[in-house]
């Protein structure tokens, strides 16, 4: 399934680094952007994470949630 912009994304629910998602209900009205992060400890991955966590007042003030996928598990984020 390709989503394109203003598509509605299915819901699903995931275990996540700040507790379990249960994704409609915690996007709720925001806007949301889901991206892939590949790998743990890859240096542009690491580098992407911060530069999106450096801008969350900027994705706060745009009513934008953010949300990474991994192929990683949680414990491998949590390392």
């Amino acid at each position: 399934m390709m989503l394109q912009l203003g598509q509605i994304a299915p819901d699903f629910v995931q275990d996540s680094t700040q507790g379990v998602i249960h994704f409609h209900s915690w996007i709720g009205t925001a806007w949301g952007i889901l991206f892939s992060h590949p790998k743990d400890f890859i240096s542009v991955c690491t580098t992407e994470l911060g530069a999106v966590a450096h801008l969350a007042s900027e994705w706060a003030k745009r009513n934008t949630k953010v949300l990474g996928l991994s192929v990683d598990g949680l414990k491998d984020h949590a390392a």
